[in-house]
């Protein structure tokens, strides 16, 4: 996984979906974590439901196979892949969220347009909680994502990169985000009732009219992902 974040001109991914839901949610992490690297990602597994190809697919897996692996099928798949990626893709590189905004290609945090200093690991943990608001993320999947490695990651490392993030970024009830820790199963951004609420007011003050044609103004004045 280190070898991606140094450019060291990689085609493709053939990845092992894992085995266990802890697994194969370590992995989904690191999908969603990598939103503007370009390199495609085929997951393979024993077995896909419908339910687990479209987890994957919407953590921004380009395939899924399945195994035992058809040499004839995998090869033609992988061919498939990397023409499709040979077009422009277009990656997820800006969030904006609470007055919080998240800038992927540059690694840059703004709070109300005032930038915040972080480290590149503090800023791809806030990229990590930010871009799955409300989803637990597992110590194992977040020290999967941000080290390239699970349970080699001290709790304690993470513990401290979550804290100084926490005394970096104001995420409080006020500013309608909030990053819980659910003690021994890892942490989770809310998005707080005082934010819901605010969201709310403004679509109903648009009118039920215009409220479905203002649903993306409404969407960007609070918490639009792109």
């Amino acid at each position: 996984m280190r070898a991606l974040h140094h450019g060291s001109g990689i085609d493709l991914v053939l990845l092992d979906a894992g085995h266990t839901p802890e697994l194969e949610a370590s992995v989904l992490t690191w999908l969603a974590c990598r939103s503007a690297d370009s390199v495609p990602v085929i997951l393979v597994a024993s077995h896909w439901s419908a339910q687990r190809v479209a987890r994957a697919l919407e953590a921004g897996a380009d395939d899924c196979i399945a195994r035992p692996l058809n040499p004839v099928e995998c090869l033609a798949r992988i061919r498939a892949v990397l023409r499709r990626s040979g077009t422009a893709r277009r990656a997820r590189t800006c969030i904006d969220l609470a007055g919080f905004t998240l800038d992927r290609a540059r690694g840059t945090l703004k709070d109300r347009g005032i930038a915040v200093r972080l480290t590149p690991r503090e800023f791809s943990l806030a990229w990590l909680f930010f871009s799955s608001p409300g989803e637990r993320m597992a110590r194992d999947a977040i020290g999967f994502a941000i080290w390239g490695a699970g349970k080699d990651i001290a709790n304690r490392t993470i513990e401290q990169h979550v804290y100084k993030l926490r005394r970096k970024v104001p995420l409080n009830d006020d500013r309608g985000v909030v990053i819980r820790t659910a003690y021994g199963r890892g942490y989770r951004l809310d998005i707080c009732e005082r934010a819901d609420r605010e969201l709310a007011t403004h679509v109903r003050w648009l009118g039920w009219g215009a409220a479905r044609a203002a649903r993306p103004f409404a969407a960007s004045a609070f918490g639009d992902v792109t």
